[in-house]
């Protein structure tokens, strides 16, 4: 496998919406796909340095290649995902920078996340539950960690921080999970008839309802 290339850019090349560069390592040419945004970096004859992740399938062998070693191996945890294949993955990494990309996830920042193309908001959501736990735990373990969100979010929410303290207590022993939460309070928080901050009961009502919508 290759996971790792340095050489003279030769070439680019287009086919469809794909883009890459041709790269010649001892004689040897290399085709790699790369996320438009690293392409403008290299120009004709400049040396480079990519990291490669290699997707082998019946009909041949694809590269696609990162200037980074994090943002290859935030790519590879993202294709882990169920139906994210290597051209969505890309997508998403065309669309945010790995930290910004991480970020929308460990918020549940769906919007954001379904601006990548091919991405809807059942794919978006996949990504939220499934990889929120993983990338934590991931980015304080990569060498260059990248800034992890913190919950100021919740924490400027208009309500008092006992109130909070026990609305997520509850909320979560109803059976829903963090991200799901947030996304509720920050809901209700920008309505204009929002409860009062020091009325939990009615925050609870409030969220409830927000949940009940997102689950229908």
């Amino acid at each position: 496998m290759i996971g790792w290339l340095q050489g003279e850019r030769i070439d680019s090349w287009e086919q469809g919406s794909r883009k890459g560069l041709l790269i010649n390592c001892s004689g040897v040419g290399y085709e790699v796909q790369l996320a438009e945004r690293h392409l403008h970096r290299l120009s004709d004859g400049s040396h480079c340095t990519l990291w490669i992740h290699q997707v082998q399938k019946d009909d041949g062998c694809s590269l696609f290649g990162f200037p980074e070693r994090q943002e290859r191996d935030l790519f590879r945890i993202l294709i882990a995902v169920n139906g994210v294949g290597p051209q969505m993955g890309l997508s998403l990494l065309e669309c945010c920078n790995p930290e910004e990309l991480v970020n929308a996830i460990l918020e549940g920042d769906l919007r954001r996340l379904s601006q990548a193309q091919g991405v809807g908001k059942r794919t978006a959501e996949r990504l939220a539950v499934e990889l929120r736990e993983r990338l934590a735990s991931w980015s304080q373990r990569s060498e260059a960690p990248l800034s992890l969100v913190d919950r100021s979010d919740v924490k400027a929410l208009p309500i008092q921080a006992e109130a909070l303290k026990e609305l997520e207590v509850t909320l979560m022993a109803l059976g829903y999970e963090d991200l799901e939460i947030r996304r509720a309070l920050r809901a209700v928080a920008a309505e204009e008839s929002k409860p009062e901050a020091s009325d939990g009961d009615a925050w609870l009502r409030e969220s409830l309802r927000r949940l009940s919508l997102e689950a229908g």
